[in-house]
């Protein structure tokens, strides 16, 4: 895209491109600045009802963490076992293929919902395009609920997820467009904590459960998940759209309202000066997106950025996650009986929900750094599966056992 710069007559440095629109370089830099200096108890008084609706789209990645977590539980769950299970010895047994099956169809699903989930929240915005995720969640658990076979059963984990895939992606952009600089930060952080409260919540209520014998065992697991969507929907019309979805549509006046909404009353901050910033935010963006295409993510710098991204999501997984999904059923496995099992699966992500805490004031008081963080996290972890490998030595030793469970849990 073609640019034209020049000064105007207060030597304000301004950018043209091809369509005429005016970059205001200087004004972005200012406004800019201004969030940055912009402390934390601040902006939390300017924004208190942002920081709410920004927790308030987080119920929806409480869902998705929640049902990835009671899908694996229901492994070691013994009436789950019955119904669906084959006989194995004095039990029944979830088949391993039907483990992986089940365990990875939600996944998939996200993965496909992400993808997916870029054209409707720009065509129809954040609100509407998570509305109808809501719908979509609380057809689809009727599957869950009403599965007579484990292939309906992974169809309805399947068909469920892509709602999950959405909501990964709308509750992160959602909370980063409605909030200042400064609170961007602990809100996206937010997100993740969402994921830990829905596993905590999961482990809980399987463990709560355990001891039954009949199919409300599993049954009433799956129909908690119908509280998430319909609480969403309830509380969706009284939302404020993002007001960069609504610039980025040339609904001027609404984003200003929006802006109003999402600002504090007594401690409001210059609309028109964060407007402004929105407007020129959206300026920049569109520019980047007519004169870059996706192949620039792997030239030059980008292309160390891009490495860096892949290599700490992709971390997370290989170092040792997905075992936090079959600690249950690795707890039974290892020795424990079923009761016990479930309980150091609700203080595994009990201690999940304290790291997550932990992690904010670590950045935030501490200013210890995301790097130094990650790394020394992946250090401690590389330290405690190898604990666990060596423990695994010794056979039908209790104390060992305990250990193990004890080191999953930390």
């Amino acid at each position: 895209m073609e640019k034209h710069e020049e000064v105007t007559g207060v030597g304000q440095e301004v950018s043209r491109d091809e369509k005429g629109d005016v970059v205001q370089i200087d004004v972005t830099r200012d406004i800019t600045r201004a969030e940055h200096e912009l402390g934390f108890r601040q902006a939390l008084r300017q924004y208190p009802t942002a920081t709410f609706w920004a927790m308030f789209f987080s119920i929806a990645v409480i869902m998705s963490g929640y049902d990835g977590q009671i899908i694996f539980s229901f492994y070691a769950l013994p009436a789950f076992q019955k119904r669906y299970g084959i006989p194995i010895g004095d039990g029944f047994e979830i088949p391993a293929p039907w483990q992986t099956a089940l365990g990875m169809g939600n996944p998939i699903g996200q993965v496909l919902g992400a993808l997916a989930s870029g054209y409707p929240m720009e065509r129809f915005g954040r609100k509407w395009t998570l509305a109808v995720c809501c719908v979509w969640s609380v057809g689809f658990v009727f599957v869950q609920f009403f599965a007579s076979s484990l292939p309906m059963l992974c169809a309805g984990e399947i068909l469920g997820g892509l709602a999950y895939g959405f909501y990964v992606v709308i509750a992160p952009t959602y909370a980063s467009e409605i909030c200042p600089l400064a609170l961007r930060g602990l809100l996206t952080a937010f997100i993740n904590l969402a994921f830990v409260i829905g596993q905590f919540i999961a482990q809980g209520v399987a463990a709560g459960l355990e001891g039954r014998e009949d199919q409300w065992a599993y049954k009433a697991p799956f129909a908690l998940q119908w509280l998430w969507p319909v609480i969403i929907l309830i509380g969706l019309p009284f939302a404020p759209e993002s007001p960069y979805w609504l610039v980025r549509r040339g609904r001027k006046e609404d984003a200003r309202k929006a802006l109003e909404a999402l600002s504090s009353s007594k401690n409001k901050p210059d609309i028109d000066q964060v407007l402004l910033g929105v407007e020129q935010t959206d300026l920049l963006e569109q520019e980047f997106e007519a004169t870059t295409n996706y192949l620039d993510l792997f030239k030059g710098v980008n292309r160390v950025r891009t490495e860096i991204t892949i290599m700490v999501y992709l971390i997370q997984v290989i170092a040792g996650n997905p075992l936090i999904g079959y600690a249950n059923f690795f707890f039974e496995q290892a020795g424990l009986k079923a009761a016990d099992a479930f309980d150091m699966g609700v203080g595994n992500t009990a201690l999940g929900f304290v790291g997550t805490i932990t992690s904010w004031f670590l950045l935030n008081y501490f200013k210890l750094g995301r790097r130094t963080i990650y790394n020394t996290g992946m250090w401690v972890m590389t330290l405690l599966l190898f604990i666990i490998g060596f423990l695994s030595i010794p056979t039908n030793n209790q104390g060992a056992i305990w250990a193990m469970a004890s080191c999953m849990d930390v």
